[in-house]
């Protein structure tokens, strides 16, 4: 969970203060855009490295990596004074954030009982809205230090003899080939595509289209994250007790009233709008920003424990593959013409189409 928060507190201060980093670095929203691309490349391309990593040498000294990625990209983007270098340190920041969920995600598969995990999982993940509600302090960076070194906590002491391990993308391998799986990696994209236009617009949406303040946009954003932080918690515990362990009937809901939420964000303006926006945030807090720790659960239980290090892996691709090319279309679509409404009503339309492709394409469940 502190992993979690961590890791968020360094890329949510950037999208909190985008009203005044925009600006900062003459950036229009297209290239404003490109940092949060830049950052979900850094998860994407080391997801399945990362995976087959926390299989092969434990959660501990993986989470240990992740920190010092973290910092690394946190340094160079406080130096930053262009697009590129902040680019740059979004990108390492991204890569150091790719190791965290494979190895929680694995260490509550390993720690928990099946009666008990989504609600593990769901609260380890309110680690990620927690971060957020802090970002707006100081301190990412050293913070970001001293959780690496109490991570070294939890590096597991090996003894006896060493097992013969096999070829370093062997696990990968078996979970590329399960085509069940692989629509649900589909059906992830789809849904991250729309969480990330979420997040990474929000603030300057309220600023522009609902004419709030920047302490305003930040509040929006703040009760997003803080609703986020009970709800992912609270659907742990409805998957687990009132569902009894069936995860996808409730992310589909999950996702559906997310894709009318995201369409309603049309009818935001100025004036009586600033309401509005604020009960949609609520609305998308508990919807689109809260079912990570569900599609998390149902990933490390489609397949053989020994697998679920390069499971997590292989659907972090989908899902900040949907976080890589959501923000540039989104911010694209805005330039050209001149408003929101086409933006959201294409991320709507986008997560519609990935709760249809769960629903219909993916069965739950061990194969």
């Amino acid at each position: 969970m502190g992993v979690h928060v961590v890791g968020t507190i360094n890329v949510v201060s950037v999208l909190a203060m985008a009203p005044v980093i925009q600006p900062a670095l003459g950036l229009n929203v297209a290239e404003f855009g490109l940092l949060a691309t830049a950052y979900s490349l850094g998860q994407a391309t080391g997801s399945v490295p990362a995976g087959i990593t926390v299989d092969r040498v434990g959660i501990g000294r993986t989470l240990v990596g992740a920190m010092a990625g973290i910092a690394c990209g946190s340094t160079l983007l406080a130096i930053a004074e262009t697009l590129p270098i902040s680019m740059l340190g979004m990108y390492f920041m991204g890569c150091g954030y790719c190791f965290t969920n494979p190895s929680t995600a694995k260490g509550v598969l390993e720690w928990f009982p099946q009666r008990r995990r989504a609600t593990a999982m769901g609260a380890k993940q309110t680690g990620v809205p927690i971060g957020g509600v802090l970002a707006a302090g100081n301190g990412a960076l050293a913070t970001t230090v001293v959780f690496g070194l109490c991570c070294l906590a939890l590096i597991e002491r090996r003894s006896g003899p060493s097992e013969r391990r096999p070829g370093f993308f062997s696990g990968f391998r078996d979970v590329f080939r399960d085509l069940n799986y692989g629509r649900f990696v589909l059906a992830n994209f789809l849904y991250n595509f729309g969480q990330n236009n979420f997040f990474a617009f929000l603030t300057l949406f309220v600023t522009s289209a609902a004419r709030g303040s920047q302490e305003f946009a930040g509040l929006c954003l703040g009760v997003t994250q803080a609703t986020s932080a009970i709800s992912r918690f609270g659907w742990g515990v409805v998957s687990d007790t009132v569902l009894g362990g069936r995860r996808k009937r409730l992310v589909v809901g999950i996702g559906a009233v997310s894709a009318l939420l995201l369409a309603a964000m049309v009818f935001v303006s100025p004036g009586w709008g600033t309401y509005l926006v604020l009960l949609l945030a609520v609305g998308l807090g508990i919807t689109i920003a809260s079912y990570a720790g569900l599609m998390q659960t149902i990933s490390v239980e489609a397949v053989e424990p020994r697998l679920a290090g390069s499971a997590v892996g292989y659907n972090m691709i989908g899902t900040h593959s949907g976080a890589i090319i959501g923000p540039p279309i989104f911010g694209a679509l805005v330039d050209a013409t001149g408003g929101y409404t086409g933006s959201w009503l294409l991320t709507a339309a986008v997560v519609g189409c990935g709760v249809l492709l769960l629903a219909r394409g993916f069965r739950e469940g061990r194969r």
